[in-house]
């Protein structure tokens, strides 16, 4: 018989051994806990298709917040569900609107303990669920848009976010916002561009979360999921513009354009692990056909071992706590 000279197998002999080789790591600081809050509610409110995510009211909130931050979780990523909407958001920068209110009530409880972020998009708050301002043909109109991200730029660095998630894929976004908190004195304010966001099938149940008013879809201002090299033409753009990070999002269905940005840009990446991401694997599991840890620990190495820098995931607190352990 003849053996083989090169055995690789070597460095998989023990969990020793492999823990001491493992190219890739997973640490509790690299995850972002996205959390929605909703106005007027007095408790939790369970979303249905995201078994163990809530809509929180602002003492849930804060709870949670403490927990991630105990668990030792990066930052949290708010959102915000108004119990009014209408044509141009006016909730996105009203002071006293939830997101508003919910970011100056984090800041104030863990502000020291983890980066609190605030969503910056438009379809929360909008009565027809578009992510901009609708020109009279139904179309969004991508710079009547900007003049609103920057009024809800502004409204949210007041309330004292340390970063504005910039989700609503308009040309320009990336500068408009920056010029606009440069000249109010808001120049520590981060920006993560959602650089490459695609047009996906796996938003629907975040739809539920936010009680979205959708009617069609995003396909004219979101990526067309065919497209590679636009994604990242479209991080190029946004790092050019100042953002301080890049998105790639959804982060299963786009492992290979998260490679390419990563490769890319010279400023940190990451990446969000959806709606869609989380409901199958919960789904799955809660009818015993994965092992649900094992499935959620390998879906988020999988997502940093492709270029993700951190990531915002439904499974941060949990996940961190397993890490921990």
């Amino acid at each position: 018989m003849s053996f083989p000279e090169i055995r690789p197998r070597r460095l998989r002999q023990s969990s020793a051994v492999r823990n001491l080789v493992r190219e890739t790591s997973l640490e509790p600081r690299q995850l972002v806990l996205p959390m929605f809050v909703r106005e007027g509610i007095s408790e939790a409110v369970q979303i249905t298709s995201m078994p163990g995510v809530a809509q929180h009211s602002l003492d849930s909130l804060r709870r949670a917040a403490v927990e991630a931050a105990e668990a030792g979780v990066g930052g949290v990523m708010l959102f915000g569900v108004p119990a009014v909407r209408d044509a141009i958001g006016s909730g996105a920068d009203d002071p006293h609107g939830i997101l508003n209110v919910a970011t100056t009530a984090l800041i104030k409880e863990v502000g020291d303990a983890l980066v609190v972020q605030t969503d910056l998009c438009l379809d929360e708050f909008t009565d027809h669920g578009h992510c901009g301002v609708l020109a009279d043909d139904g179309s969004v109109d991508n710079d009547a848009t900007l003049e609103r991200y920057v009024a809800m730029a502004l409204a949210q660095a007041r309330a004292g976010s340390h970063l504005l998630g910039l989700s609503g894929m308009m040309d320009g976004q990336v500068a408009a916002i920056r010029r606009g908190l440069d000249a109010e004195g808001f120049t520590d304010t981060l920006l993560l561009g959602y650089a490459a966001k695609y047009a996906s099938a796996f938003y629907g149940p975040f739809r539920e979360a936010v009680d979205s008013q959708l009617q069609g879809d995003r396909r004219t201002y979101q990526l067309d999921p065919g497209n590679r090299r636009e994604g990242l033409r479209e991080a190029l753009i946004d790092e050019a513009e100042g953002a301080d990070i890049v998105m790639v999002k959804p982060a299963m269905s786009f492992l290979d354009v998260l490679r390419e940005v990563r490769d890319a840009v010279h400023i940190p990446v990451w990446a969000y692990q959806i709606s869609g991401e989380y409901a199958m694997i919960e789904a799955a599991s809660a009818n015993g056909w994965i092992d649900r840890r094992a499935a959620v620990l390998e879906s988020l190495l999988s997502i940093r071992r492709a270029g993700a820098d951190a990531v915002l995931t439904y499974w941060a607190t949990e996940a961190a706590g397993w890490l921990r352990d």
